[in-house]
């Protein structure tokens, strides 16, 4: 038999830094989302209290 019989069990170095590399890239766009809805949400403050003033 040989070793690629099961892949999915014995991930081959590519196929684990792809799957890193897709994971680490999920994390750093939903990071990226919430800092700017963060970002968003504090400006939203700032002009409604500099329009109540």
């Amino acid at each position: 038999m040989s070793s690629k019989s099961h892949p999915k069990s014995n991930p081959t170095r590519e196929e684990r830094l792809k799957a890193a590399l897709k994971a680490n890239m999920g994390r750093r766009k939903a990071q990226a989302r919430a800092r700017s809805q963060a970002e968003a949400t504090k400006q939203a403050d700032e002009s409604s209290a500099e329009q109540k003033d």
